[in-house]
């Protein structure tokens, strides 16, 4: 062990070396594929669907040339697939917003940045984002003290630090108040500010955040902290050897504007459906069917209770400025 995965600090701190330092988690060449799979990898209905989204925005600013932006774009697979999905006639300017070097054999059309793009037209989209920005977390003492969780990065053991004070203490208060001993929680507010500012950057259109969420009424008692490696969940360890992630406190991210809704309700709207094909198809014609079939079962997934479908959008609409 190095000294420095010896020390304490916080997991903010921590968390940021691991995914995004030397040798992080994000920088590595198998990408987040490699390790856990998205409702992007789930089934191309998702990018379809995000196509269909990216035609409507550009039917409302009433223009056949649109930007999409792919905030947290991985190894840039849902722009892939939007760009394939695009229709006829809709002319898209695709940008990947990923720290990560741009993947080998990406569609020349994509702009590959490490910053929001400012001043844009069109779709902003951010699957799975704001959940690996790193925030600290905070937890109850015996006492009903408020303090900072530290953590080891070395093997990820934690232990209670100084007590939360300034603006921390002022969000816990009022997005994620905690009173009783044991009780943890992660403080939101670098996501609330990370996604105020990629809205920001777009002049006009429509912003949509996808994750991993909860709101005040479904607060964890005891925080959702955790990691992922190798497709499996494993013990938050910051050592750059796996994810570490942690829902996101979606109404606060919503305070200057938005709705929030389920995956499940915003899916459904835009076409992706779980109905099973009629059966007189399989007599009729076998090989739709099947597809058919196919179709159906992979749209149940990305739309499924207690799984995917219960992920939160926040959506919300920029008028020109």
């Amino acid at each position: 062990m190095t000294d420095e995965t010896c020390q304490w600090q916080g997991w903010r701190e921590a968390t940021e070396r691991a995914l995004y330092g030397p040798g992080g988690f994000f920088l590595r060449p198998e990408g987040p594929a490699g390790h856990f799979r998205t409702s992007v990898h789930a089934s191309p209905l998702f990018a379809r669907a995000v196509a269909r989204l990216l035609a409507g925005v550009a039917e409302e600013l009433g223009t056949d040339e649109v930007a999409f932006v792919d905030v947290g774009a991985g190894r840039g697979e849902l722009l892939t697939g939007v760009l394939a999905a695009a229709p006829a006639g809709l002319s898209v300017r695709a940008y990947g917003v990923e720290r990560a070097d741009r993947p080998p054999g990406l569609d020349p059309r994509v702009e590959w940045t490490d910053r929001v793009p400012d001043g844009l037209r069109g779709l902003l989209f951010a699957n799975e984002w704001l959940d690996n920005v790193p925030v600290d977390v905070a937890a109850v003492d015996e006492s009903g003290a408020v303090r900072y969780v530290e953590v080891r990065a070395a093997d990820g053991a934690e232990r209670l630090g100084r007590v939360v004070a300034g603006r921390d203490a002022q969000w816990l208060e009022r997005w994620w108040p905690l009173a009783e001993p044991g009780e943890r929680a992660e403080i939101g507010w670098p996501r609330d500010e990370a996604w105020a500012a990629a809205v920001g950057a777009l002049a006009e259109g429509t912003a949509v955040a996808v994750d991993y969420g909860h709101v005040r009424e479904s607060r964890p008692p005891f925080g959702t902290l955790t990691g992922f490696r190798a497709g499996r969940e494993v013990a938050a360890v910051p050592d750059g050897s796996r994810d570490i992630t942690a829902h996101v406190a979606m109404d606060a991210c919503a305070v200057g504007g938005g709705d929030v809704t389920t995956q499940r309700e915003t899916l459904t709207g835009l076409g992706v459906r779980g109905e099973r094909p009629p059966l007189s198809l399989a007599s009729s014609d076998p090989g739709a069917y099947v597809r058919a079939l196919a179709g159906a079962g992979e749209a149940a997934e990305l739309t499924a209770r207690g799984g995917l479908g219960d992920f939160l959008w926040l959506t919300r609409r920029v008028r020109g400025r």
